[in-house]
């Protein structure tokens, strides 16, 4: 392979007219759900995921890293049916929760939260499970970003914070300016209910200093979370 201002088209295998267009390297998205074909309905274990390959190469797109769709207990399935049968390079963030990511309730189990557990799988797997992720937790205890920070401290990988249900008793504040460590993500930065914007409509102060802390804001949306009475103001003001 060759990255040079003029390569003679006798060494190409294919000549392509890209004239007018972008050229660049494979795009990464960093927040998908391909853990289908499992037939679980209502999950993104199952029928709400779908094959990497569908999708990605039409949209420039090579590498994908799916969003905890599944857990310690079944990436060994998710593994063997989509990543090493897809021609699109599938990386995974490892949900927290065991079984990954099932029908309701599934996520809300604090028993089946096992950071030990999901370390080891991390480390069974390392350069394709590339962090943990917790999402969607509803009560008012901090267990399933505690269990999930404690999991990426003994594997070494980032994590990933969906927030789920927002509750005072874990302002979203201290979770990214207290809990979440450099390297850390939190995704659906532009979703309606992140206390984002003040009365004035300025980005409040505490998202710029997550920032400077390390911590990485993660659009991840498709077709939801996302607010453009958030992002719109958010962007203008520099919260990107």
């Amino acid at each position: 392979a060759a990255v040079e201002k003029n390569i003679p088209s006798k060494d190409a295998a294919k000549t392509i007219i890209a004239e007018g267009f972008y050229v660049t390297p494979g795009l990464v998205d960093i927040h998908v759900h391909v853990y289908a074909g499992t037939g679980i309905r209502d999950a993104y274990n199952g029928d709400n995921s779908v094959y990497p390959d569908g999708f990605t190469f039409r949209s420039c797109v090579t590498t994908v890293a799916d969003a905890g769709s599944s857990g310690w207990r079944n990436f060994p399935d998710f593994k063997d049916r989509v990543i090493d049968r897809s021609k699109t390079r599938v990386l995974a963030f490892l949900n927290i929760v065991g079984s990954g990511m099932g029908p309701y309730p599934t996520e809300q189990n604090t028993k089946d939260m096992n950071a030990t557990a999901a370390a080891a799988m991390v480390k069974k797997f390392p350069g394709v499970i590339v962090g943990i992720k917790t999402a969607h937790f509803e009560d008012p205890e901090w267990t399933a970003v505690d269990r999930a920070i404690e999991a990426g401290t003994a594997a070494n990988v980032p994590v990933v914070v969906d927030f789920g249900v927002f509750r005072p008793e874990r302002p979203y504040q201290e979770l990214v300016t207290k809990k979440m460590r450099r390297g850390d993500i939190s995704t659906h930065m532009y979703i309606d209910y992140i206390p984002m914007l003040d009365a004035d409509g300025k980005v409040r102060p505490y998202l710029f200093e997550a920032k400077k802390r390390g911590v990485i804001f993660d659009v991840g949306h498709g077709g939801g979370s996302f607010d453009f009475r958030q992002a719109y103001p958010a962007v203008h003001q520099g919260f990107v």
